[in-house]
């Protein structure tokens, strides 16, 4: 593990406080775990575009879920 030294504005450094008193963990904990969300999001995000983008290139056909119709087994029949 290493140490960093980051530079936050003092409301943001108040609010982290506060939680971090309430959940009894530390700054260091708080913020590694913050980190960790907002990279799971970033990737989300990306995948996310990518798939947009690959429906933009290439958009669903009508037929291409159709021929799976008959397969399906709904249990009323």
């Amino acid at each position: 593990m290493r140490t960093i030294q980051m530079t936050l504005e003092d409301d943001l450094v108040q609010a982290v406080d506060k939680i971090v008193k309430q959940m009894h963990t530390s700054r260091s904990a708080f913020t590694r775990t913050a980190l960790r969300d907002a990279i799971k999001n970033y990737t989300l995000s990306q995948l996310e575009q990518k798939h947009r983008k690959g429906y933009e290139k290439q958009p669903v056909c009508k037929e291409e879920f159709s021929v799976w119709e008959d397969e399906q087994k709904w249990g009323d029949s």
